[in-house]
């Protein structure tokens, strides 16, 4: 329901109480699901996080950190919803929920941190720049093929521009 009114209206144009009045609830019972308006369309990226995470710890142990964090995004947007590419061209045109993504996302690194960590053979200590280094990478190439799942409207797959995008920054070899 507040997915079709940010498509009528706008992000920036639909308020909370107009949200609240298309679900029959009040404003105050709507601040009980979702502590934010962006809450709405990015509270799923939580969920996606942590299953994200158990996709990464899941990978073969022998199997090398780039590559992991390639197929774990990969695994992560398959056969993405085409109500994805609503939430991209909102993203693209709604700073405040652009923010609150990247935000979210930042959360993703602390889950993923410790199992790059592992596999790079380290522990898991912040004063170390390269798991949150690589991990930070990884994130950005999945973030670069969102927009151009977007820019594309759906018309490449999510994988095919995942492997793009992490080709680009570490061509694999052999």
């Amino acid at each position: 329901m507040a997915l079709e009114l940010f498509a009528e209206r706008g992000f920036d144009s639909t308020t909370v109480d107009d949200i609240a009045r298309a679900a029959g609830m009040s404003r105050t019972s709507f601040f009980r699901y979702f502590p934010t308006k962006e809450d709405v369309v990015l509270g799923h990226l939580d969920e996606l996080g942590r299953s994200m995470a158990r996709t990464l710890a899941d990978r073969p142990v022998d199997e090398d950190p780039w590559e992991t964090l390639r197929l774990g995004c990969r695994a992560a947007y398959e056969n993405a919803p085409r109500q994805a590419l609503s939430l991209g061209r909102m993203l693209r045109d709604t700073p405040s929920l652009k923010a609150r993504q990247q935000e979210k996302q930042a959360r993703w690194q602390d889950l993923f941190i410790p199992e790059i960590a592992t596999r790079l053979g380290l522990s898991d200590d912040p004063r170390d720049p390269r798991p949150r280094a690589l991990v930070a990478a990884g994130l950005a190439c999945l973030d670069a093929a969102f927009q151009a799942w977007t820019a594309a409207d759906g018309a490449v797959g999510m994988e095919v521009l995942v492997d793009r995008a992490f080709a680009v920054v570490a061509p694999r070899r052999g």
